[in-house]
């Protein structure tokens, strides 16, 4: 093969990686004007919408479904899904709260229990899926199921209250800027790390080969298993972490909460531009869906919308979502 032709090889790549990231930033902009002209939609409906305690109330809600959103981006991108996210969140909820109140650990350590927990969850998927080759849709939806009953087993199916554990609630609700709950500022910060370690790292990069052609990955030597499990682990983490600002934003562990979760945050990830065949996504835009489903519900149930026909706006949004990533992926095809 001549030098001209590798040449052109590589003129043709690098074109395709621009091409995909400017497609890419217009699926932001778009995303961020669409979330613009939701606020303003809402605001003009009811003054009280954009009440700054009102805000407040959206950036806390978006707290946990955005870490959710957020670990598992890393999954989709994968190509893979995770169904569990929900009921794992309240099952590392429950645990935590009951190990806090029963061995009265200190808050530090009980930060370390819930994320510990929520990657031993998660790496339970990532096993289940590369050992026994179950699909992940399957291995998800049993351990959704595991983790929901697990929970109202270990609560004996009450609320585990957590006010006795000095300064727990001040790890979602305390202000370290003054009238902003520190629950914002931590899904930030998670939000730093997480777009650092998918775009600047080794599990990053192999996140991205995995979900564009697992096979290719393989063959070319990488260790698909490991690195799966890895993944699967980091999504767990982001999940431990939810129970965690839930238990804090709530003084309590509620073991019937938490179904449902699963679907604003994929929905969340979807919205953001993360392709559900894989190989595509990006943190910024996941943290801007997740806001798109907050400001949605919360300007839902500020026009007193019934909580039935709530369900079916979410429902309705995930069809769009999922078709307009049909769309995106026939027309990157064509290009």
């Amino acid at each position: 093969m001549s030098i001209d032709t590798f040449t052109d090889s590589g003129e043709k790549r690098a074109r395709r990686g621009l091409s995909s990231l400017i497609r890419q930033q217009a699926e932001q902009s778009l995303a961020f004007a669409s979330l613009v002209l939701i606020f303003l939609f809402f605001a003009f409906t009811n003054a009280a919408f954009y009440s700054w305690s009102n805000i407040t109330g959206i950036l806390l809600s978006t707290a946990v479904t955005g870490m959710l959103a957020i670990g598992t981006t890393f999954v989709i991108i994968t190509g893979g899904i995770d169904l569990s996210i929900g009921t794992g969140t309240t099952l590392a909820a429950v645990v935590t709260a009951k190990m806090l109140t029963s061995l009265h650990l200190s808050v530090g350590t009980g930060i370390l229990v819930g994320i510990a927990f929520g990657a031993l969850f998660g790496a339970l998927n990532g096993i289940l899926i590369t050992f026994l080759k179950l699909p992940p849709f399957i291995a998800t939806l049993a351990m959704m199921l595991i983790a929901k009953g697990l929970a109202l087993v270990i609560s004996d199916v009450r609320p585990v209250y957590t006010d006795s554990v000095s300064g727990w609630s001040e790890i979602a609700l305390g202000e370290l800027i003054p009238n902003l709950p520190n629950a914002v500022l931590i899904l930030a910060l998670a939000a730093v790390i997480a777009s650092i370690v998918l775009n600047r790292t080794i599990i990053g990069r192999y996140t991205f080969a995995i979900g564009s052609n697992e096979e290719a990955t393989k063959l070319s030597g990488v260790n698909v298993k490991k690195w799966l499990i890895l993944i699967y682990t980091i999504g767990g983490i982001f999940v431990g972490l939810a129970g965690i600002l839930l238990t804090s934003r709530l003084s309590s562990a509620q073991p019937a909460l938490g179904s449902g979760y699963e679907l604003e945050a994929i929905a969340a990830v979807i919205i953001g531009g993360t392709s559900l065949l894989g190989g595509k996504g990006s943190i910024l835009g996941t943290v801007i869906g997740a806001l798109i489903m907050a400001v949605l519900i919360n300007g839902l149930r500020i026009m007193e919308i019934q909580q039935e026909w709530q369900t079916v706006v979410v429902g309705v949004v995930i069809v769009l979502a999922v078709y307009t990533d049909s769309l995106r992926r026939r027309r990157a095809g064509l290009n």
